[in-house]
């Protein structure tokens, strides 16, 4: 199995999909549980979707996939104004939508509704706010982005720009992970992405919340 950076180079390597959360918005910095409402960029979120753009160019993507919510489809935009690439929007990526937890802060949802946020905390299937369980997103987000995969050419490079449940999520599902497991896989920081490859046996993890370009894989795994 070739190395992240030598399928960079060109090399045979499979199918890739970069999974990429959005920048930053006003209500990620107040902790604020946006889901589905349709949240800008900050001044900051757009400096950050450009420094990744930049980044993420050198990867030489075929092909761009995005919520369609603002603060995602104008992340994507970053990217597509460097590659020449048409964004397809998507509503089945967007954010969960969580109801009554939606903007809340984390502090108000945990005073509110603390024992439903202590059951998700532990890997319960729970409504949040009365919105979507995660199995119900990675029902919807995970067969938009193997659609769009299968399109790519062979070694293709896909960009998905999505939100970060969503994300996870998706790669959990990917993964063949059970549900339950999901959450170990940690929250992304505004505009940094996953990468997931094609391997012999499915998609596997190559890099997660990263914000650089990946390094070689030296040692006994690569």
């Amino acid at each position: 199995m070739t190395s992240f950076a030598e399928a960079s180079a060109g090399t045979g390597r499979g199918r890739r999909i970069i999974l990429w959360r959005h920048g930053q918005t006003a209500w990620n910095v107040e902790r604020r549980f946006q889901g589905t409402t349709d949240v800008e960029l900050t001044e900051t979120g757009v400096a950050q979707a450009r420094r990744a753009a930049r980044l993420l160019v050198a990867l030489k993507p075929d092909a761009i996939v995005a919520s369609d919510l603002k603060r995602a489809a104008n992340t994507a935009a970053e990217l597509a104004a460097l590659t020449d690439l048409d964004v397809t929007h998507d509503e089945a990526l967007r954010e969960t939508y969580a109801g009554a937890w939606q903007g809340l802060t984390h502090e108000e949802i945990i005073a509110r509704y603390g024992a439903e946020y202590t059951a998700w905390k532990r890997g319960e299937p729970v409504r949040r706010g009365g919105g979507e369980l995660e199995t119900e997103v990675a029902d919807r987000a995970a067969p938009v982005v193997l659609r769009h995969a299968e399109k790519l050419p062979q070694n293709g490079t896909l960009v998905v720009v999505s939100h970060g449940g969503t994300i996870r999520t998706t790669i959990g599902r990917l993964l063949a992970l059970d549900s339950h497991n999901w959450e170990s896989l940690g929250g992304l920081s505004n505009c940094c992405w996953s990468v997931l490859g094609e391997g012999a046996r499915g998609w596997r993890l190559l890099e997660h919340n990263a914000g650089t370009l990946p390094e070689p894989v030296l040692g006994d795994d690569d």
